[in-house]
């Protein structure tokens, strides 16, 4: 199983990004996919997770109303759309696959990605 995450960069605060993760290896569609962040520091943090079918959602609260989570089964791909980000938005976003919904336990995902920098100037 392989989740490659990419998308990050450097960006000023108030700008965009979008993170895409390619899932290989595994049944994607079986799976409930997930982004987790971890700042310098800091532990692991939920950010965003999308049931199956994408039919539903949930989001941290600290990112609701900036980022939205997406997938297409067909291309086996999971986005992260960032929008407004903050400063405090930095850190490295990893994206993972749980086979049961339990959106933000990061013990439940069974694969994770090997992680993009996403960092925000002030």
């Amino acid at each position: 199983v392989q989740l490659q995450a990419s998308g990050g960069g450097l960006v000023q605060a108030g700008g965009s990004l979008r993170l895409s993760c390619a899932a290989s290896g595994l049944t994607f569609s079986s799976y409930h996919m997930g982004w987790f962040r971890q700042a310098p520091g800091k532990e692991r943090e939920f950010v965003a997770t999308i049931s199956r079918s994408g039919a539903n959602i949930y989001r941290a609260d600290s990112v609701k109303g900036r980022f939205t989570i997406s997938r297409d089964n067909a291309r086996n791909t999971v986005l992260l759309q960032m929008n407004s980000l903050k400063p405090e938005d930095t850190a490295v976003y990893y994206c993972a696959a749980a086979p049961t919904y339990s959106p933000s336990d990061s013990g439940r995902y069974s694969f994770w990605g090997q992680g993009t920098q996403v960092t925000v100037s002030s």
